[in-house]
C-alpha cells in the first residue's frame, strides 16, 4: 500500500515536472514568435516607406536642384534597404533612410514653393505617419526582445534555454548618426 502511494506521488511529481518544462518551452516559442511578428510588422512598414520614397524624390527633384547630394543619399539608402538580407542590415538601412528623410524635410523649409506643393505635403504626411508607426513597432519589438532575453537568463528557464540552444536577441537600436541634430544650411 505504501509502495502504491509513493509510486503515485512520484508519478504526480513527474507529471508536474514535465508540465512545467512544457510550459517553459511553450513560453520561449511564444516569445520567439512575438519577436518574429514584431520584426515582420516593422518590415512591412519599412517596405511601405521605401515604396513612397521614389514618389517623394520625384516631387522634390525639380525644386531642390542644389540638393542633389541629399537626394542621392536618400536613393542610396533605399537601395541599401532593398538589398538588405538580415535584420541588422535592414536596421542599418532604416537608420540611413530616417537620417536622410530628416535632412530632406529640414532642407525643404528653404523652398517655399515645395512646401506649398500638395503632392509634397501629402507624401511628407504619409512618410511622417509611417515613421510614427515604425517608432511604435520598434518599441514593441524591443519589448518582445527584452521579455525573451529576461526569460532566457532567468533560472530555471535558462536551463531549458541552454538545452534548446537559444541565443540572446538584439534590440533595435538607434545609430549615433540618427541621434545627431539635422544641420540646415541656408
Amino acid at each position: 500500500m505504501i509502495g502504491i502511494i509513493i509510486g503515485f506521488g512520484v508519478l504526480v511529481l513527474a507529471v508536474i515536472f514535465v508540465g512545467y518544462i512544457v510550459m517553459i518551452y511553450n513560453g520561449f516559442v511564444r516569445l520567439k514568435n512575438d519577436i518574429e511578428k514584431a520584426w515582420g510588422n516593422i518590415n512591412v512598414l519599412l517596405k511601405q516607406r521605401s515604396d513612397e520614397l521614389p514618389k517623394l524624390i520625384e516631387t522634390v527633384k525639380g525644386y531642390m536642384k542644389h540638393e542633389k547630394g541629399l537626394l542621392t543619399e536618400l536613393t542610396k539608402a533605399r537601395t541599401d534597404f532593398l538589398k538588405a538580407k538580415t535584420i541588422s542590415q535592414k536596421a542599418e538601412a532604416d537608420g540611413e533612410i530616417s537620417h536622410a528623410l530628416k535632412s530632406l524635410f529640414a532642407v525643404a523649409e528653404n523652398y517655399p514653393n515645395l512646401k506649398a506643393n500638395e503632392n509634397f505635403m501629402q507624401l511628407q504626411h504619409r512618410i511622417s505617419g509611417l515613421e510614427n508607426e515604425l517608432s511604435d513597432r520598434r518599441e514593441f519589438y524591443n519589448e518582445s526582445v527584452n521579455n525573451y532575453n529576461i526569460k532566457k537568463e532567468s533560472f530555471p528557464d535558462s536551463v531549458i534555454a541552454n538545452f534548446m540552444k537559444l541565443q540572446q536577441k538584439t534590440m533595435f537600436e538607434v545609430t549615433e548618426e540618427e541621434k545627431k541634430d539635422v544641420k540646415i544650411k541656408f
